[in-house]
C-alpha cells in the first residue's frame, strides 16, 4: 500500500523513520525540497539512496523544478526564469531547448519525475499562487508550449507531470493556505481550462496532478483532489487519461483545514488518484495515511480493485521511466559538475530572460 505514497522528509540524508516506513509498507516515491539539498554530489547520492529504498520496484525521485520561484535546485544548476517568459516568447523551439537542458541536469543527479509543466491558464492576473508559473494567458498557447515541454522531457527519459487539474489559473486565493474557488460552468471549463490537459494527454504525459480547488459546478461537496466526479469521471473517463494521477500535497491547508490527512488519502484514492503526496516530513502522518488505506480496504470502504488499478498504473509508469531493478551509480566529481550549468544551458536561460 505504501506504493501509493510519495513522501517528503527532513534533512540531507534518508531518515531512519522513512527507511522503516519503506521496509514495512513499501514506498512509491520521495520528493526533494530545498531543505534536502546541499550540493550536486549530495543530491546525486541522496537520489541513488532513495531510489533503492524498495529493491523490487524503485521509488520515484521527484522534485518541483519548474523555473522561476518554484525551483528546489539552485546554482551550480542552471537557474531558469519563470515559465511566463516562454509564453511571452511564443517560441516552441525555445521551450524544447529549455526542456532538453532541464532534463539533462535533473537526470545527472538521479531525479526521475519532475512536477512540471504547469498547465494552468493565467486568466486571473492577480492569482497569488500561479502567476508567472503559467505558460500563458490563452489556452492554446499553454497547450502548445506545455505539450512541447512534456514531449521533450519524456523523450529524454524524465517523467513529466501536468498540473493542476481541473485548472488553478482563475483563482484569487492560494491553496497552500485556504481552499480556492473556481466559479465557472462546465462548458467554460471544457472550452478553456481543459484544453492544455487534453494536449498533455495527447502528448502521453506520464503523470497528472490534481488541484486543491473547489469547483461547485462539477462537485458541490468536495475539492477537486477528493472528487470522483472530477478525478474519475472527468480526467480518467471523459478525457481518457490512462497515466498516473497524483494528488497535490494533502498537508496543504486547502485540504488539511477540513480533512485529516489519513482520511484525505482514502478519499483521494476513492476519487481516482493513483498516488498521494504527503510532503512535510511527518513520518507518523505518512504511516497513518498508509494504515488508513489498508483499513479502508479491509472495511470495504475502498474497493481493492481501485487499489490494484492504481498500483498497476504506477508500475507501468515506473517500467517506462525507471531503471529496473535498481538505478545506476550516480555521476560524481568533474563528470557531474560538467553536466550542470553548461554554457549552452545558460544561453537558453539568458534567451528566456529577455522576455521577463
Amino acid at each position: 500500500m505504501g506504493q501509493l505514497l510519495i513522501a517528503g522528509f527532513n534533512g540531507q540524508q534518508i531518515p531512519a523513520e522513512l527507511r522503516s516506513l519503506a521496509r514495512e509498507f513499501s514506498l512509491g516515491g520521495v520528493i526533494f525540497f530545498a531543505r534536502n539539498v546541499a550540493d550536486p554530489e549530495q543530491v546525486a547520492e541522496l537520489a541513488f539512496d532513495a531510489s533503492r529504498l524498495v529493491p523490487e520496484l524503485p521509488v520515484w525521485v521527484s522534485v518541483d523544478q519548474e523555473g522561476g520561484r518554484v525551483a528546489r535546485l539552485k546554482a551550480p544548476f542552471t537557474e531558469w526564469p519563470p515559465m511566463a517568459t516562454l509564453g511571452r516568447s511564443g517560441d516552441v523551439r525555445l521551450a524544447i531547448r529549455f526542456a532538453r537542458a532541464l532534463a539533462e541536469e535533473l537526470k545527472a543527479v538521479g531525479v526521475t519525475l519532475d512536477y512540471t509543466p504547469v498547465l494552468d491558464i493565467l486568466t486571473n492576473p492577480k492569482n497569488p499562487v500561479i502567476g508567472d508559473r503559467a505558460l500563458g494567458e490563452k489556452a492554446e498557447d499553454v497547450a502548445r508550449l506545455g505539450s512541447a515541454i512534456i514531449t521533450t522531457l519524456q523523450g529524454e527519459g524524465l517523467a513529466a507531470c501536468g498540473k493542476h487539474f481541473p485548472g488553478h489559473g482563475d483563482t484569487s486565493t492560494d491553496s497552500h493556505f485556504e481552499l480556492p474557488l473556481v466559479d465557472h460552468p462546465p462548458d467554460r471549463l471544457r472550452r478553456v481550462e481543459f484544453v492544455p490537459f487534453r494536449a498533455a494527454i495527447a502528448a502521453g504525459v506520464a503523470t497528472m496532478m490534481t488541484a486543491h480547488v473547489f469547483v461547485p459546478a462539477l462537485d458541490e461537496k468536495r475539492p477537486a483532489s477528493l472528487s470522483k466526479r472530477i478525478v474519475g469521471d472527468l480526467l480518467r473517463d471523459e478525457l481518457s487519461y490512462e497515466g498516473v494521477i497524483l494528488s497535490d500535497d494533502l498537508e496543504m491547508k486547502a485540504i488539511a483545514n477540513e480533512y485529516a490527512v489519513p482520511a484525505a488519502a482514502v478519499l483521494a484514492l476513492e476519487a481516482g488518484c493513483d498516488g498521494v503526496l504527503i510532503c512535510s516530513g511527518d513520518h507518523d502522518t505518512q504511516a497513518a495515511a498508509i494504515e488508513a488505506l489498508v483499513h479502508a480496504v479491509e472495511e470495504d470502504r475502498l474497493p481493492l480493485t481501485r487499489v490494484d488499478d492504481a498500483l498497476a498504473r504506477q508500475r507501468r509508469a515506473k517500467e517506462r521511466f525507471l531503471a529496473l531493478p535498481v538505478a545506476a551509480r550516480p555521476l560524481s566529481g568533474r563528470a557531474l559538475r560538467s553536466a550542470l550549468g553548461r554554457d549552452e544551458n545558460r544561453a537558453v536561460a539568458e534567451e528566456m530572460s529577455r522576455y521577463l
